[in-house]
């Protein structure tokens, strides 16, 4: 049966297992990250092509790591119109929410007389998606990934993703990257991907920001070439919350329980309840689903519901929103009986999903709201991929005659006090050299 934890009866230690998840237990893999960094930045090419035979497919060559024009094309014919139509309607959604997003190319006001300030909005030059296959397809990742991507208007987008046994990527991940504009992809995953990207090979460019879902191996590769390049927002194993109260239905909530934790043993999936008879009606639903599944996901939603999550039951609602707060799950779904009355008391989560009829799946999906979040807690200070990953901002000043006399006391004042001598001398002999 799923585990009920008592929120005040548990250990210290249960309850840091609980807030840590799967992704920060990376020391092993950051030994394996740094051999393979380690060689790729030595080897280049023969590096890395040693550990995509490794890894991912036995039979890669520096030749056959970029997918090609004829493999495009073989998707498009793979793919049943069926998939493409629903591709379709998730990338107009998650298009129409991108564009949204964009600011304006350049703002510039006149903040007092004669000052002008403001920025201006330049995209990124290059970026480097990775997009995961591990445990299932991913299209819809590309979507999320590759539509901000190009509405931000990046000249060089690259996809590594890594390819089946026989040196093929899934054929609906072809099709989404043709749909939202990305061509360039190569055929490989994990660390050497990561590395690939960052540290850039005869092969693979060289790019300035690296974005997407990672498992652990990918997450320890992120940490150790984080300054090398950007590595974007910290996006591990899947998390989620489900909240909910006395009146939520506790099939309802059972079924949202498995949807972030059929992603993978490591996965953390959490139903937060004050309730003991929903948590116990809850527990009953989902052993019962779970039973539903095929093996390999079943086995995953029992791993990982008996390791990094449950049912964790708390004393009031006050007190799960405080939890959730603390934990700043990747996915929230709030199921409780007015949404929007506790909305304003969330605080930290990469997605706030509202009501019974806006499920995770439809916000992974098609709702159009980007599903590439930060894990781990990072949700406190990190946001979800959108447009402003790839876009950057140069701050604008100018200052007419007028302006000038009005700031050029005060900026002498300020660099005479902190010692900066040519500082207060650029304004000073600049009375006498200007009209």
């Amino acid at each position: 049966m799923v585990r009920i934890l008592r929120l005040s009866e548990m250990t210290s230690e249960e309850l840091a297992s609980i807030k840590r998840r799967a992704e920060l237990d990376i020391e092993q893999a950051l030994t394996v990250a740094r051999e393979v960094i380690t060689e790729i930045r030595t080897q280049g090419d023969s590096g890395l092509i040693n550990y995509v035979r490794k890894f991912d497919y036995s039979e890669a060559t520096i030749e056959n790591l970029k997918v090609s024009p004829a493999e495009f094309a073989a998707a498009q014919q793979q793919v049943e119109p069926e998939i493409k139509e629903a591709l379709q309607q998730a990338y107009q959604n998650i298009r129409e929410v991108h564009q949204r997003q964009m600011p304006e190319e350049i703002q510039l006001a006149e903040i007092d007389q004669g000052v002008f300030a403001g920025e201006k909005v330049t995209p990124i030059a290059s970026a480097g998606l990775y997009v995961p296959r591990g445990k299932g397809s991913f299209p819809s990742v590309m979507l999320m990934l590759s539509v901000p991507a190009i509405v931000a208007g990046v000249e060089k987008v690259i996809v590594c993703t890594p390819p089946d046994k026989n040196g093929t990527v899934e054929p609906a991940s072809l099709v989404a990257a043709e749909m939202a504009g990305v061509t360039e992809i190569y055929k490989l995953g994990g660390i050497q991907a990561i590395a690939g990207m960052a540290l850039g090979t005869a092969t693979i460019p060289k790019v300035d920001k690296i974005t997407g879902p990672c498992n652990v191996y990918g997450s320890a590769a992120k940490r150790l070439l984080f300054g090398t390049v950007d590595v974007g927002l910290p996006a591990g194993p899947s998390e989620s919350i489900i909240l909910t109260d006395e009146t939520t239905d506790p099939q309802l909530a059972a079924l949202d329980l498995l949807v972030e934790a059929e992603h993978g043993p490591d996965s953390a999936a959490i139903l937060l309840t004050h309730s003991p008879e929903f948590a116990e009606a809850a527990a009953q639903f989902a052993d019962q689903y779970i039973q539903k599944l095929p093996e390999w996901r079943r086995e995953f939603c029992q791993r990982g519901l008996s390791s990094y999550g449950g049912i964790i039951l708390t004393a009031s609602l006050e007190e799960s929103l405080e939890f959730l707060n603390d934990y700043a799950p990747e996915h929230l779904e709030v199921l409780v009986k007015d949404p929007l009355s506790v909305l304003g008391k969330i605080k930290h989560a990469g997605e706030i999903l509202l009501g019974p009829y806006t499920p995770i799946p439809t916000a992974n999906y098609c709702i159009g709201v980007n599903a590439i979040l930060p894990t781990g807690g990072f949700a406190r200070s990190y946001s979800a991929v959108s447009v402003f990953d790839f876009l950057k901002r140069s701050g604008i000043g100018y200052l007419t005659p007028e302006g000038f006399q009005r700031l050029r006391h005060t900026a002498q004042t300020l660099a005479e006090h902190e010692d900066f001598p040519a500082h207060a001398m650029a304004i000073r002999e600049r009375q006498q050299l200007l009209p």
